[in-house]
């Protein structure tokens, strides 16, 4: 070895070993320390494989019941972190711009929707404007009961041909619909995904290839996610995300172009067609104001970024609701009879936005339904500053000692786990993991407390990095399910203790035994056939 190859291999070296020795001193100095917490079971992976896990709220109530609701859990590299299902707490930072997502959060994510509005932090996250108001949803709507009656005559016209009600993966058609109408609302498409066959269109296809269930946290794709220029010899599914990110940009890149052309020939010619009222031309007009100031502007690339956070947001997040929502009703039968019934009761097909947000029971159901499946299981949080984060209740450390306040120190990470809080016996009740749409007529004190963008949950998060798509999701939601319950029965077609849960950014139903076959969920669907 050379002088120079032996000096550059001791500063790496030396490089490694300061990292390594910053780690250990910083997680043994962390206030953190004084929490209680479960044994940690892996040096380098901390507790991340048990909690990314998809059958993972079992063992985080598991925790929740003999720790209490702030608990030491370690991260990688046996990081401290904070696991924290406190309201109080939750409400500090979901509110607090402490609290960002750390870099390795985001890298993994972004290699996935790009860096758009749901990775956009502080500044580049308050300049995000993606026309997801009131009165777009309300012109959205259309849009939505539209695609939701399409998939019903679809599957009318399957049992009406068999005589008997016909089986169905649900997955599969209300991600077609989903794709349909976030497609028509977003950027103007007509993609037609519900009279395809058997071959998808590229769309389907690329969001198939991206969303297809994720590899488990592992050394050589954390590496890889940090630098994908070492991916020297990327594995099947890298090389799908590749090129299905690329057919978005350039179906973007269209787009952009194409919406740009007609907001001009609206402003220099009166006679030419009127542009469009999607997601991207409302982001390109607000984009052109002149009122709106330059730092609140959207360069190209972040507004061609915006794409795949709209169809992850339209398309994924709402056909998974709708399909747990499925999933719950075709086991609550008498849930399933009141809710028609009252849906029933709407004389039109295609009623108006308004009429929908006056469906109390279907109101009832939807929020049951966001809260006892929330598609996002946890997100994760780093502090960029030491802080105090404040407690409901005063507690125990690991010394005995009783406090009623938890030390953050910068880079801390936090972990939020919405989907256990959503189903937590200590703020629902005993009966929080029942599908009872009625406990929303009267909540406990304790879920009333809770710092949700919307009802009471934390299915859409709180606070300033709130999912900003929210209403599109419930609006969306709200029309698949007063369209298909009206027009059908649903009943399982398997045993539910075979349904589980696959995937990390969304958690999709899989058949257990037929994981291998991706999302899933057989059902039998039966023309609902009035009395009278």
């Amino acid at each position: 070895m050379t002088p120079p190859e032996s000096a550059l291999s001791c500063l790496a070296a030396s490089v490694l070993a300061w990292i390594i020795w910053a780690k250990l001193l910083k997680s043994h100095l962390s206030p953190l320390r004084q929490l209680r917490g479960p044994p940690t079971p892996s040096w380098f992976y901390g507790h991340v494989h048990q909690m990314t896990h998809a059958h993972s709220v079992p063992l985080m109530q598991t925790w929740l019941s003999q720790f209490g609701p702030n608990i030491l859990t370690r991260w990688m590299l046996m990081e401290p972190a904070l696991w924290t299902a406190d309201p109080r707490a939750l409400e500090h930072i979901l509110h607090s711009p402490n609290y960002v997502k750390p870099w390795e959060a985001r890298v993994s994510a972004s290699r996935i929707i790009g860096n758009g509005i749901i990775l956009a932090e502080g500044h580049d996250h308050r300049k995000q404007n993606p026309a997801f108001g009131p009165i777009q949803i309300q012109a959205f709507t259309e849009i939505f009961l539209e695609k939701a009656k399409e998939l019903r005559d679809i599957w009318s016209s399957r049992a009406s041909s068999s005589g008997e009600p016909v089986t169905v993966n649900v997955v599969d058609w209300l991600e077609r619909t989903t794709l349909d109408a976030i497609a028509e609302t977003g950027f103007g498409l007509h993609l037609d995904s519900l009279n395809m066959r058997e071959t998808p269109n590229a769309l389907q296809q690329a969001f198939h290839d991206i969303l297809s269930v994720p590899p488990e946290v592992s050394i050589f794709r954390l590496l890889m996610d940090m630098v994908p220029q070492l991916d020297f010899f990327p594995d099947e599914r890298t090389r799908s995300i590749n090129n299905a990110r690329r057919m978005i940009r350039d179906m973007g890149l269209r787009l952009v172009e194409e919406k740009r052309r007609e907001l001009s020939f609206k402003t220099d010619d009166t006679r030419s067609p009127q542009p469009g009222r999607d997601l991207i031309t409302l982001l390109l007009q607000a984009n052109m104001d002149p009122d709106l100031p330059e730092d609140r502007r959207l360069n190209e690339e972040e507004i061609l970024s915006q794409i795949p956070s709209f169809l992850v947001a339209g398309h994924e997040s709402s056909s998974m609701a709708a399909t747990w929502c499925l999933f719950a009703l075709a086991q609550n039968p008498t849930v399933q009879t009141t809710l028609r019934k009252e849906l029933l009761a709407i004389p039109s097909d295609t009623p108006p936005h308004s009429d929908l947000l006056r469906l109390p029971y279907l109101d009832s159901v939807v929020r049951e339904t966001l809260r006892l499946h929330a598609p996002v299981v946890f997100t994760l949080r780093a502090a960029l500053a030491d802080d105090i984060v404040p407690t409901s209740a005063p507690f125990t450390d690991c010394h005995g000692t009783t406090r009623h306040e938890i030390k953050i120190a910068r880079g801390n990470r936090v972990v939020l786990p919405f989907l256990l809080v959503n189903q937590s016996k200590a703020l629902w009740g005993d009966d929080a993991l029942e599908f009872k749409p009625e406990r929303w007529t009267a909540l406990p004190e304790a879920a009333s407390k809770l710092p949700g963008l919307w009802s009471n949950l934390l299915t859409f998060s709180s606070g300033p990095r709130s999912c900003m798509g929210y209403r599109f999701a419930i609006s969306e939601l709200k029309a698949l399910v007063f369209t298909l319950v009206r027009a059908f029965e649903f009943e399982l077609a398997v045993d539910p203790a075979q349904v589980t849960r696959v995937g990390m950014l969304v958690q999709r139903p899989a058949i257990v035994g037929e994981l291998e076959k991706g999302a899933q969920l057989p059902m039998r669907v039966q023309p609902f056939r009035r009395d009278d």
